[in-house]
């Protein structure tokens, strides 16, 4: 009999052992940031679980985090010592340091964070782009990539224009509106709907959910001059764009036709309609893409408008839906995202920028980027870019815009902090690596929980859970062979690694 019971017994204790793993947690709060501590996963949940994660769910595979290389960033950075800048580029881009980026973001042309307009080819007419160059991109977003590259050699880049060249629009000039922020001619902002009636120039600065249809009124015609030889030579443009990077040592292997073809802005932009939207990517960048650079993807975006209709007006289109190799979403656009995906699951999709903030940098900018992040990545995003990452207190544009970042400077005593927003990242990209499958999410519940589960290679699962409560909130959450049961601290971040 006793030579039945030791082995009885030992099968009994590692199935205890296989129960009941050892959890990592890490939890951060404003007053207390990143605390590592263990805990232990259960065999059976106390409650019922808040998130169950099936063995055969297959997943979304993650394919990188990324950010964006401004100007602003740039000056920013040039306010620190070398080795404050190398702690930083380290810390954000290395394979072992914290957000560990793989993938960076350019702005072809000056964004809203750049110090002024500019763009590649300002010569009115020059449809042979032969003062086409990147001099400009030399002085401040070459470099600040190479300093990312220092502790990332193989970073690659996809680029995207807020503004074509101003000669190339129907209002001459780089932004949509005019503003005590440009020298715009007012005359010309009917352009956007027929009409001076509805223009709004600050409309773009609203923060979070705006609880409605974005934009209020679409455009009624394109800001892009649609004569075919300016889309022959901005088509030509992209490939240009591409080559000079090249030559600089910077691969740019994904383009993205416009940035928000929804914002009509006082800084740099340019409305689209559906129709031009599909005829410039169908009919030109897309062949000229695959002439020049068929190793280059081209996604469609970004689509930071609700209006579901007219995205899908657009992917309707059976020549643009074989010309794409992605969607984009952002702002709000992550609103339609669940729908776009189950009508088109050949595509891959990303998170193109995050939220910007208004320059306060404080904890509840950090909830948000929290929240943001889990709804995108949960809803099927395989790639995710931050926006600024390094910007002086209150994150002032020069059109009057104040945005957060990652890490804030004071640039009187040139110190930096890394803001909850650099956390809120940290939190999931520090252990979710490319490769690993997104197998459960349970959005923001009524207790201000949430909660996604990833699942790696080698058979980990990694949840990643916040609260958004001022109380403590119960969280359970059910695995194929063991169960998370936990509580989550006030106004939290969480990450568990079982």
């Amino acid at each position: 009999m006793k030579k039945f019971l030791l082995p009885a017994l030992m099968a009994l204790v590692c199935l205890g052992a296989h129960a009941r793993r050892d959890v990592q947690r890490i939890t951060s709060t404003e007053d207390a940031l990143w605390q590592e501590t263990k805990i232990a996963s259960v065999k059976k949940p106390s409650r019922t679980p808040d998130l169950t994660v099936s063995a055969s769910e297959e997943g979304v595979p993650l394919k990188a985090w990324g950010t964006t290389f401004n100007e602003l960033d740039w000056d920013t950075f040039l306010l620190l010592t070398r080795d404050e800048q190398d702690e930083i580029m380290r810390n954000l881009f290395a394979p072992d340091g914290d957000l560990r980026f793989s993938r960076g973001r350019i702005g072809m042309n000056c964004n809203d964070y750049g110090r002024s307009w500019f763009s590649c080819d300002e010569v009115p007419g020059d449809l042979e782009l032969r003062h086409f160059n990147i001099d400009r991109d030399k002085t401040s977003i070459i470099p600040l990539i190479r300093a990312a590259q220092k502790y990332r050699p193989d970073l690659a880049c996809w680029a995207s224009p807020w503004s074509p060249p101003s000669w190339m629009k129907i209002n001459g000039d780089y932004p949509v509106v005019s503003s005590r922020f440009n020298n715009a001619d007012p005359k010309v902002d009917y352009l956007l709907y027929g009409t001076v009636e509805g223009i709004d120039e600050d409309e773009m600065k609203f923060l979070g959910e705006r609880n409605g249809k974005f934009p209020r009124r679409l455009a009624t015609q394109d800001y892009f001059i649609q004569d075919p030889r300016y889309l022959r030579a901005y088509a030509e443009y992209f490939c240009r764009f591409i080559d000079e990077y090249a030559a600089q040592g910077v691969p740019v292997d994904m383009v993205i036709f416009q940035n928000e073809p929804y914002s009509y802005t006082p800084y740099p932009g340019c409305p689209w309609t559906a129709e031009g939207t599909i005829r410039f990517n169908r009919d030109y960048l897309s062949p000229a893409l695959r002439k020049r650079h068929p190793e280059v993807k081209l996604y469609l975006g970004t689509f930071n408008t609700n209006r579901q209709d007219h995205v899908e007006k657009i992917l309707s289109d059976p020549g643009l839906r074989e010309a794409i190799d992605g969607v984009a979403f952002q702002w709000e656009g992550r609103e339609i995202l669940p729908e776009i995906r189950r009508q088109y699951p050949q595509y891959s999709y990303i998170c193109s920028e995050s939220e910007c903030g208004n320059g306060s940098m404080d904890w509840n900018a950090g909830q948000h980027t929290f929240f943001l992040i889990s709804d995108n990545m949960g809803n099927g995003v395989d790639e995710w870019y931050n926006w600024n990452f390094l910007l002086p207190k209150e994150g002032l544009s020069p059109w009057g815009w104040k945005q957060n970042a990652l890490i804030e400077v004071d640039p009187d005593a040139r110190t930096f902090r890394y803001t909850p927003e650099y956390y809120a990242v940290k939190h999931f990209s520090h252990f979710i690596a490319p490769g690993a499958r997104m197998v459960g999410y349970m959005p923001r519940n009524q207790a201000g929980a949430s909660a996604i589960v990833y699942r790696t290679a080698d058979g980990h699962h990694i949840i990643v859970a916040g609260n958004t409560a001022d109380t403590p909130t119960a969280l359970t959450v059910s695995l194929p062979t063991s169960a998370l049961d936990t509580t989550l601290p006030p106004r939290s971040f969480n990450t568990f690694i079982i």
